[in-house]
């Protein structure tokens, strides 16, 4: 048997020679790691002919640069939605450390039903790109609104990619949006208050002055003498320009704050406001209204009566219409009110601010009054196809008992 000859004692290396190691061992994964963030473009490798320079592929140092300074999420994917790269922004955006998102899948910070709606977006997604709004789940259990943008990348890119992703923040826009409803609602609470004022002021005293007035005429033409019949013609005739202001007066007083909706309800003030057009106008209106068994919450009532007086103003006053249909249903949930007339029309594309009289709603005060509410407003028009003006409004669970 043979005895193996020990191997012979390795000399230690000098100091230098390990710290000559080490150093380059250091420099060598210095240079790994910038490859594999992309901050490397070019790569020069000494040999015996002289160096020679590599190009890496994808790493656009530039570009890389850019998007890691973007106040904006910015991600590749794959056609799985597994996430090839992501930018720091997108990583704070979910409160998750970069090395988890990168490798991951978007799935997990989107919910259910974006998922669902993200899904053909990707599969169709247009070399014009193509955005939608979704909320990201964070790894913190927050929701954060934003808006996304695909877009198809080309396929000699980053290997495996299909698409590229800007992912907005939404939350200051939301928050300036829900600042601005807020100050709608109450520029609303503050017209119906001064509305209010005005109806009161004027049926308190110029209703009252005018009536007063009326009675003092009609007084003065039965003391003039039978043989003053031109004077007493012209104060009959005074009596009655009177008696017309007044009318006008409270006609006004109504409109500004309406008893009859407060103690009779929406259905009776939207035929009053039905039959009143048509004896102002001329233009024959046709009502037709499901009944309502209960009483609408108040606010919803008095935005589909101040809606229904606007449109029928801009109909007598631009759409030289010959009928009006007003047309008020409940669907399960909602409820709905159609005014339609067979006038000139218009395109409502370009004028969104158009048909208002000064201080009046207009198109656009139309569609505030419905939101504040929280329904929408749609108008259909073409001209001379007539117009079509759509209210919804969505009703509470359990809406107040009839009084």
């Amino acid at each position: 048997m043979k005895i193996p000859r020990p191997l012979p004692a390795r000399r230690p290396l000098p100091p230098p020679a390990v710290a000559d190691l080490l150093a380059r061992l250091a420099e060598a994964e210095e240079t790994l790691r910038a490859i594999r963030t992309g901050n490397v473009d070019t790569l020069l490798v000494p040999g015996q002919g002289g160096g020679q320079v590599f190009s890496l592929q994808g790493a656009e140092h530039a570009y890389r640069m850019l998007i890691e300074s973007m106040n904006e999420g910015a991600l590749t994917l794959a056609a799985d939605q597994t996430i090839l790269y992501a930018n720091a922004c997108f990583a704070r955006m979910v409160h998750c450390p970069l090395e988890q998102v990168v490798g991951g899948s978007l799935r997990r910070f989107l919910s259910a039903a974006d998922r669902t709606m993200l899904r053909p977006q990707m599969k169709r997604c247009l070399p014009a790109g193509s955005k939608m709004q979704v909320l990201l789940q964070a790894s913190n259990g927050s929701r954060l609104p934003v808006q996304i943008s695909l877009r198809p990348l080309a396929q000699d890119g980053f290997k495996g990619a299909t698409l590229g992703m800007v992912v907005t923040d939404l939350s200051a826009s939301r928050h300036s949006e829900e600042m601005l409803q807020a100050l709608s609602r109450r520029l609303v609470e503050a017209q119906e208050t001064e509305r209010g004022r005005v109806a009161l002021e004027l049926h308190d005293n110029i209703t009252q002055l005018l009536c007063a007035i009326l009675v003092r005429c009609q007084t003065l033409a039965d003391q003039l003498p039978a043989g003053a019949g031109a004077a007493r013609l012209e104060a009959l005739q005074l009596r009655d320009l009177i008696g017309q202001a007044a009318a006008d007066v409270e006609r006004i007083t109504r409109d500004q704050r309406p008893g009859i909706l407060e103690n009779l309800g929406l259905l009776a003030v939207l035929r009053d406001t039905g039959q009143e057009f048509a004896r102002r106008s001329g233009i024959p209106l046709q009502m037709a209204a499901s009944k309502l068994p209960l009483r609408l919450p108040p606010e919803i009532e008095l935005t589909l009566y101040r809606i229904l007086q606007e449109a029928l103003h801009n109909i007598e006053k631009h759409a030289r219409a010959r009928l009006v249909r007003v047309t008020l249903t409940r669907p399960r949930g909602f409820v709905q009110l159609t005014i339609t007339d067979n006038g000139i029309g218009f395109d409502p594309a370009p004028l969104p601010h158009c048909q208002a009289r000064p201080g009046g709603l207009g198109l656009l005060g139309m569609r505030e009054r419905a939101a504040y509410v929280g329904g929408t407003l749609l108008v259909k028009s073409g001209r001379r196809l007539g117009t079509e003006i759509k209210i919804r409004i969505p009703l509470p669970v359990h809406p107040a008992a009839t009084n």
